[in-house]
């Protein structure tokens, strides 16, 4: 078999479809995550030597998450939304099996690839076409299947001969292009989106909602936290409001975002449906 033969067969075997064992892609049951700090006021002289004749810092319990159940049907794209510290993001690296759940149960059931934060996971010395072989590793892809989809990545972040340079030189825009490219272009089952929705230029970010429906189109199932509520509205099946860790409300785009955006005060505009 020759070698163009070999890579297309590599190719069709990653986007197989696969057929699910459950209804749903992704369930979360009564996730309780808490994280323990120390709480610290600005130091002084006096205050750090009360603190060492103690020998103990003052300890905080932070409910980030609390009591948090849903599930997301194969296919669909679920959205999640909530104000600055609402504990979206550790609720997403809980699902993602970053961090360990307090109490509750989260499954998941498929390949996850994740794009939690743009260009995290990236060597600034290694070159972009170094890195993508690393996350491609990383995903659990083989050298093989990794070989075939490597033009699709290049490609797909249009970033040209860039691709041999190291990261370091890369701007932001760069960065969150690459990223992106890795993240929808593994085939995933499971694609986690975290605040990264708006890479590059209109046209790019146009290519990537074009991705995310094509990736629906296959069965694949796509969670989104995001504050471009117009871009949650577009895309989701189902959004999920989170309030100081707690779910506030879930159900359709339009019904849950007017009510978010009428407890925030936000008046009608591009704006506001564009970040809040």
């Amino acid at each position: 078999m020759s070698s163009l033969s070999a890579s297309r067969d590599s190719v069709a075997e990653l986007a197989a479809p696969r057929t699910p064992a459950t209804d749903w892609a992704v369930k979360v049951d009564n996730l309780v995550m808490t994280y323990r700090t120390t709480v610290e006021k600005k130091p002084t002289l006096k205050r750090t030597l009360v603190r060492l004749g103690r020998r103990k810092r003052i300890v905080r319990t932070i409910e980030a998450v609390r009591d948090v159940s849903f599930e997301v049907p194969h296919g669909s794209v679920f959205g999640i939304i909530g104000v600055n510290g609402a504990g979206k993001s550790t609720l997403m690296r809980t699902v993602a099996g970053i961090l360990p759940p307090t109490s509750g149960r989260v499954e998941v059931h498929g390949r996850v690839s994740t794009l939690l934060a743009l260009g995290v996971g990236f060597k600034g010395n290694l070159t972009g076409r170094d890195n993508v072989v690393l996350g491609g590793l990383a995903a659990g892809l083989t050298r093989e299947k990794l070989a075939a989809k490597y033009d699709e990545i290049a490609e797909f972040a249009e970033l040209g001969d860039f691709m041999d340079l190291p990261m370091r030189t890369y701007s932001s825009g760069m960065y969150g292009r690459l990223a992106f490219s890795v993240a929808v272009n593994m085939d995933p089952d499971i694609l986690l989106i975290d605040e990264a929705l708006s890479v590059g230029d209109a046209r790019f970010k146009q290519k990537s909602f074009d991705k995310m429906r094509e990736l629906c189109d296959e069965a694949r199932t796509i969670v989104i936290v995001s504050h471009a509520l117009k871009t949650v509205r577009e895309l989701c099946d189902e959004v999920l409001w989170l309030h100081k860790g707690e779910v506030a409300m879930r159900g359709d785009p339009d019904s849950v975002i007017e009510s978010f955006k009428e407890f925030l005060d936000v008046r009608e505009s591009d704006a506001a449906d564009e970040d809040v």
